[in-house]
């Protein structure tokens, strides 16, 4: 009789011990949830009062001010629905990348463009634009530039599309929007890289970009210190939300990239110009 309460008292004491341990980890998942929102949201209202403070005076600086927008439109609808906390980290990137345009528009007004930003590995190794280029590709002319102008209005802060490196500049057409959308490069992309940024300076060469690897990658890869296969080079597009450690948002992003603020249709107009992507 003794034993059988004791193995009864035993039992209880491992369930409610296991109920503990469980609530305490659900207690602490939410806590992290909730700290990742909080973070989030804190710049995406940040990014708001911008948005709602700012107008563009020329053509480059609102064209940025109109990313900006789709950034802050998209991170705000989607922090509602996010339930992980790598989702509320993706929300806090699309915020970062809306104020990388409000800085952008900023600069094109010739303003102080304001504090610095979190940086971001992708970001950084997708390069920058260092010198002007003008180059006709297909019948059509595109153009390169560090610096904002009447013919390069529209702005790209640097980064992953698609899995391939784009760098930070101005340019004279969205080019690449299409794949942002699509969620995929077409083969005519890698003529056009190749024309307009062939041999500057830590940008990746066509054949290495058309492969996903920036320059860092393409020069390790040269020195053969990358080692087997490159590993994970050059995969995914630095904004998918696809689920981290519980789920993602519908098809694993801003729905293929267009910043609808939803997740279901939708998204950029593929911009102008006639290159075939």
């Amino acid at each position: 009789m003794g034993t059988t309460i004791f193995l009864i008292v035993l039992l209880a004491l491992v369930v409610a011990g296991g109920l503990y341990l469980v609530r305490s980890q659900a207690n602490a998942k939410q806590q992290r949830l909730d700290d990742a929102k909080a973070d989030a949201r804190r710049l995406v209202e940040r990014l708001g009062g911008q948005v709602l403070n700012i107008d563009g005076t020329n053509t480059a600086s609102q064209q940025a001010m109109a990313d900006a927008s789709e950034r802050y439109n998209a991170a705000g609808s989607q922090l509602e629905q996010a339930q992980t906390v790598e989702q509320a980290r993706l929300v806090k990137d699309t915020a970062v990348e809306g104020l990388y345009y409000v800085r952008a528009a900023r600069t094109a007004m010739g303003l102080d463009p304001g504090p610095a930003l979190p940086e971001d590995a992708e970001r950084e190794r997708a390069g920058k634009v260092s010198e002007h280029r003008r180059v006709d590709v297909e019948g059509q002319t595109y153009e390169a530039s560090p610096e904002p102008g009447e013919e390069t209005p529209h702005y790209y802060p640097g980064g992953r599309v698609a899995g391939r490196p784009v760098p930070q500049g101005w340019y004279s057409e969205p080019w690449w929007k299409p794949a942002l959308v699509a969620g995929a490069w077409g083969i005519g992309s890698m003529f056009l890289f190749s024309a307009m940024f062939s041999g500057m300076g830590g940008i990746a060469s066509a054949s290495a970009w058309e492969s996903g690897y920036d320059a860092g990658q393409q020069d390790a890869i040269d020195s053969g210190d990358m080692g087997g296969d490159g590993g994970d080079m050059g995969g995914g597009d630095g904004g998918g939300f696809d689920g981290g450690d519980g789920g993602g948002f519908d098809n694993a992003g801003f729905d293929g990239g267009g910043f609808d603020g939803g997740f279901g249709g939708g998204g950029f107009d593929n911009g102008g110009g006639g290159f075939d992507f």
